[in-house]
């Protein structure tokens, strides 16, 4: 019986290290490129969501009190009794805070909407009327 050479195999060869990095290379550009564009997307559903909250929470204010907040109370009124008239009867606390869109401005509230009863929104990521992309403003007229 004739022993033979044990090969030693420790470790990669510069060939198999290469190799992998151009493939990571390749995954990076295809991934990164769609990766980047998602922040703005991301806070965009941000919004929508908590305008979602808001909406509900105003209804239910208008079930409790039989209207909505008037422009003048605005969405604090759902996180504090209105202290200025009309008066909210039966008030309760809506919401524990009210939350910054998602670029740090408060959301928008009017009564009576422009589009609706009342609108609730973001003026998006410039804080101006109108724009587009990141800038548009998100609404309830949108949800």
């Amino acid at each position: 019986m004739t022993i033979q050479p044990r090969r030693l195999s420790n470790g990669f060869t510069l060939i198999e290290v290469m190799v992998v990095i151009v493939i990571l290379a390749v995954l990076a550009a295809l991934i990164v490129p769609k990766v980047l564009g998602r922040p703005d997307e991301a806070r965009a559903v941000a919004a929508r969501q908590d305008i979602a909250t808001l909406m509900q929470s105003l209804k239910l204010y208008r079930l409790d009190n039989g209207r909505y907040p008037s422009a003048a109370q605005g969405l604090d009124a759902l996180a504090r009794k209105p202290t200025q008239p009309p008066v909210a009867p039966n008030w309760k606390s809506y919401v524990e805070r009210l939350p910054a869109d998602p670029w740090g401005a408060p959301y928008q509230y009017l009564n009576p909407g422009l589009n609706g009863e009342i609108d609730v929104f973001s003026y998006g990521a410039d804080g101006k009327p109108g724009g587009e992309g990141a800038d548009a403003d998100i609404g309830s007229w949108s949800l």
